[in-house]
């Protein structure tokens, strides 16, 4: 069946995502039967202690917890509106916290139950002075993140050690089993100097979370808002490491990343043999 995984509704505070009914009736005339809406969870309970760089990266980052209610009302609505015509799934997109693993189990064991369909991602990396969003603007990488931890592989390696540790971490049984944009710590890399591919070191830190997703039988986001970063213009996660996924036989979910009409269905032609 043809399936978006990945998409984001008018409760998304960045961007200006229209009304999600247009959103479902595009995705009907391009023929996909399936679509999982995931908007981005709230954010953990006072992390703003551990919040740094610019607040508007804070503040837009994903709908507040007094939205979530009404969130699962409207898309439920949404979903009895459409049944005849498209499978909606309604879930969330989960940041991963190391230092929030409680409040996110509890948030979930709270509202898990009426998802059916969750991406666990990473946005946010230990950097300078705190938390910091990789995937705001290069400035706010290159000074957070890249600078402050020494190089570029550095920030790279630390990435992907938390999307490992994100999967292994005990959130409970409504823990996402659908990993969201592997790659995304690559999304800046036409604007750095330095060499920005991956070390043996990395490669192989890559490796075992590919193992590791095939062992926990957990799916990939096999996202394509990438192909139109200017920085980056490859699906994430990057083709090298989703050709390993194939082959290793981990499902892959095609996810437009959709935060507005004109996102449904790109890329998907470009994608559609790894599906």
């Amino acid at each position: 069946m043809k399936h978006d995984g990945h998409t984001h509704t008018e409760f998304c505070p960045h961007g200006n995502v229209e009304d999600t009914e247009l959103l479902i009736q595009e995705a009907i005339k391009q023929g996909f039967q399936k679509y999982s809406i995931t908007e981005h969870a709230p954010l953990p309970e006072h992390i703003e202690k551990k919040a740094a760089g610019d607040s508007i990266i804070w503040t837009t980052a994903a709908m507040a917890l007094n939205d979530v209610d009404n969130y699962f009302k409207k898309m439920a609505t949404l979903r009895k509106k459409y049944a005849s015509d498209i499978v909606i799934h309604i879930g969330f997109e989960l940041d991963y916290f190391a230092d929030y693993e409680d409040w996110t189990r509890d948030f979930l064991a709270e509202y898990g139950p009426q998802t059916d369909d969750n991406i666990l991602s990473v946005h946010f990396l230990e950097g300078l002075g705190g938390l910091r969003g990789i995937d705001y603007s290069f400035e706010e990488y290159k000074t957070g993140v890249t600078d402050y931890l020494g190089s570029f592989e550095q920030a790279q390696n630390l990435y992907y050690q938390t999307v490992l540790r994100s999967l292994e971490a005990d959130l409970g049984p409504w823990k996402p089993t659908r990993l969201g944009h592997i790659s995304l710590c690559q999304k800046f890399e036409k604007s750095f100097n330095e060499s920005i591919g991956y070390s043996t070191q990395n490669e192989a830190l890559v490796q075992d979370l590919l193992m590791q997703v095939q062992k926990q039988k957990y799916s990939l986001d096999l996202n394509t808002a990438g192909f139109y970063k200017q920085g980056y213009q490859q699906s994430y996660p990057q083709p090298w490491i989703t050709q390993k996924a194939a082959a290793l036989g981990i499902p892959l979910v095609y996810g437009s990343d959709t935060h507005s009409l004109a996102d449904i269905g790109r890329g998907y032609p470009q994608i559609a043999q790894w599906l």
